[in-house]
């Protein structure tokens, strides 16, 4: 049988019963504070909350559980800018496997450290991410270790699929949900998830303005790729769309809107300041959108922006909400 290159909501509701012992089901949280400022009702999915800090542990330990104990026997590879390697790292210890992740030497310290400390072995490699794939399949192949990929993967996609469902379970009349965009593995996920089950509830794609691939891609009818540029969100930082996500993106994702990163910063500081919440700043894209009006909303709307991880180093953040000023 020809493996699917997408997931189906058969397969996000098995991820919801397999991640049910092992995953945090987050809260959803209403942000009163930001409300007058967003422009809507919004309800905020802190994903910041997850036991590794990120939501990146759904789609690897979905996967991670999805294979047979020969074919993780070896070991467990994948490249990641620090999220993906944190979850996929918990996913080995607690399944008793070696884990081996290729990390960007622009890694934030923090997301190195978190991933040595849960055990993993961190080879840092100097490249992209077309790159840096290219080097775990060598090493997966030479290693026989299990390849999991962070966005690819259709069974990665399930396990991050499982937050839209959360959010229906628990906001049964939201309007819209607003996603950050990288690689496009959570988005791909959530949007499945939601179009499938609720069709009528609006997805949008919160991208970095300086990373803005999908959005060109969806002018060009084509997976576009950019030239990187750094932008703060270093973890959507990715010059060009998945392969497998960008055909579900075209399916089911609305709008992609572009977002600065001083509108980013505003997001940040605007869930320090009123949600007491840390979020890195990909995950504070999508209020950064709200706040800037880049998203058309309406006062009695029920908006739940996703909030993708809160992995950052303190020192950074301090600059960031200015504790020093």
């Amino acid at each position: 049988m020809a493996m699917r290159n997408y997931p189906t909501i058969q397969d996000i509701r098995e991820a919801q019963q397999r991640l049910k012992p092992h995953v945090r089901h987050t809260p959803l949280l209403r942000a009163d504070k930001i409300e007058k400022a967003a422009g809507c009702q919004l309800y905020l999915k802190p994903e910041t909350l997850q036991i590794t800090g990120a939501f990146k542990i759904r789609g690897a330990l979905n996967k991670a559980l999805s294979l047979s104990r020969e074919e993780i026997a070896n070991g467990i590879i994948a490249t990641s800018s620090g999220n993906h390697a944190q979850g996929l790292a918990y996913a080995a210890r607690m399944l008793g496997v070696k884990a081996i992740l290729v990390l960007p030497v622009t890694t934030p310290k923090i997301k190195i450290e978190n991933t040595k400390a849960l055990g993993a072995e961190v080879i840092l490699f100097d490249g992209d991410t077309a790159a840096r794939w290219k080097k775990v399949y060598e090493i997966a192949e030479e290693n026989k270790y299990a390849a999991v990929h962070a966005f690819e993967d259709p069974i990665v996609m399930a396990g991050q699929g499982t937050i839209g469902c959360e959010i229906l379970q628990d906001l049964d009349d939201v309007d819209t949900v607003i996603v950050p965009v990288g690689g496009g593995g959570l988005i791909s996920g959530i949007a499945t998830a939601i179009k499938e089950t609720k069709p009528s509830v609006r997805v949008i794609g919160a991208e970095p303005a300086l990373t803005p691939k999908y959005f060109h891609s969806r002018i060009n009818k084509e997976r576009t790729s950019l030239p990187l540029k750094n932008t703060i969100a270093d973890g959507l930082r990715i010059s060009v769309p998945g392969q497998n996500p960008y055909p579900i993106i075209e399916k089911y994702v609305d709008e992609i809107v572009l977002v600065e990163d001083e509108h980013i910063i505003a997001g940040m500081r605007a869930l320090a300041k009123d949600a007491k919440l840390i979020a890195e700043p990909a995950a504070s894209i999508g209020v950064g959108a709200l706040l800037a009006g880049t998203i058309d909303v309406k006062p009695d709307e029920k908006v739940c922006a996703v909030l993708s991880g809160g992995n950052w180093d303190l020192r950074d953040l301090a600059e960031i909400y200015n504790v020093a000023g």
